[in-house]
């Protein structure tokens, strides 16, 4: 398999140090805005050949199909911030390659009553566009990090073997990882994490639909496995709750993550300020979006790895009825920081997202996945994808509650 590795930040240098092992991968171009970060990661895995690496500007289609005809790639695999997913989407659909991304097209919300009625979807752009794709016999495989990606193979498998009726999925996302030497340190992009936590969160319930709430909204405490204990998750907008009802049969779906009260703050108090806008605006003169230069504020998570401790734990809840019987179950995923450095010199955070593509291109390379059109990780046989967890060095686990 040739692929296009668009973005070679923390999660890109991760695909590509997971990937670097196995055989299949004939080549993995390292393509960034920042060619020097490209350069030092291609260092890093020592194999010029196979992660040869380009400049690319996200933001420029043909550019990005230019590349991909260079290549001769087989797949666009998108690891930016999804700003740019539109352009890198529609670019694999006009070179004729298949498409991955760990994150879906950005939503926006209600004009007049956000707080409870959808607007434009997460990954409407992408679905609207769904039978074109498939016309053409390409797949977009969308949201296949960890979140969304792996806990959305986890809903498929618990749908098909160990639930006879679903009343309630939930994804459940917490850690205790701390970060040495900062007072406010964001372990995964800023970017990103703004868009997800301050937008309205979505809820599906069966006789609803998709509605939506306030920010934070719902709060519980939910135990998590492996140490890392009780922590309180709040509602947060994400992809699974609109891909995991498209595929599973569940009458309520959520996505909590535990943020902790000072990461809230902050959030909003960068609401508050208009810090979190994303449009540019005129700053004496020069164009710029307040998000970016918060961004650009804080320390690259890429970057701090040898000063994070503790664990990072992925995972769905599952609520319904097997053989008659009320069962509960979480399927999880638990990634300690000093093991992924030790192994794969990333942290935990970024290792744990990247995982899940690398096995999805794994599964395709060998005819395990396949078809063709808009499709999510619950669409493909769920078994296939968890049999190969241990050996990439990510098990999972099953906890019945």
């Amino acid at each position: 398999m040739k692929v296009l590795l668009v973005g070679v930040g923390g999660v890109g240098e991760a695909i590509a140090a997971i990937a670097k092992p196995y055989k299949w991968m004939e080549k993995m171009v390292l393509a960034d805005f920042n060619k020097k970060r490209a350069q030092s990661v291609q260092k890093k895995l020592g194999d010029k050949k196979r992660f040869p690496v380009e400049f690319v500007d996200a933001g420029d289609r043909k550019m990005i199909e230019a590349l991909a005809k260079k290549h001769k790639v087989d797949l666009i695999m998108n690891a930016v911030d999804p700003i740019f997913n539109e352009k890198i989407f529609d670019a694999a659909f006009n070179v004729r390659v298949n498409y991955m991304d760990m994150a879906m097209t950005l939503s926006k919300p209600h004009p007049t009553d956000p707080f409870h009625q959808v607007g434009v979807k997460l990954g409407d752009y992408q679905f609207e566009r769904a039978a074109k794709w498939e016309k053409k016999g390409l797949l977009a495989l969308v949201g296949i990090g960890v979140e969304p990606g792996m806990v959305d193979v986890f809903a498929r498998y618990a749908q098909d073997h160990m639930f006879d009726e679903i009343e309630e999925m939930g994804i459940r996302d917490g850690a205790n990882l701390t970060i040495d030497g900062y007072e406010f340190a964001p372990n995964f992009s800023i970017w990103t994490t703004i868009e997800e936590c301050l937008n309205p969160p979505v809820v599906w319930e069966k006789d609803k639909g998709w509605f939506t709430t306030e920010p934070f909204s719902e709060p519980e405490t939910f135990d998590f496995p492996e140490g890392i204990g009780p922590t309180e998750v709040v509602n947060v907008e994400h992809e699974e709750v609109l891909l995991v009802p498209r595929w599973v049969k569940t009458k309520r779906m959520t996505f909590k993550y535990g943020l902790g009260d000072q990461f809230i703050g902050v959030l909003k108090t960068l609401h508050m300020l208009g810090l979190d806008n994303k449009e540019k605006i005129n700053v004496k003169g020069v164009k710029v979006a307040p998000r970016d230069v918060v961004a650009a504020c804080l320390p690259d998570p890429a970057y701090l790895g040898d000063k994070m401790h503790g664990k990072t734990c992925a995972g769905i809840w599952v609520k319904g009825t097997k053989d008659g019987k009320p069962r509960e179950a979480y399927l999880y995923q638990v990634a300690d920081n000093a093991e992924c450095m030790s192994r794969l010199e990333c942290q935990a955070v970024v290792a744990q997202t990247a995982f899940s593509a690398v096995i999805a291109m794994d599964l395709l390379a060998h005819g395990q996945w396949g078809g063709a059109g808009v499709l999510g990780p619950e669409a493909f046989e769920p078994t296939v994808f968890m049999s190969k967890m241990a050996e990439y060095g990510f098990p999972y686990g099953i906890k019945e509650m």
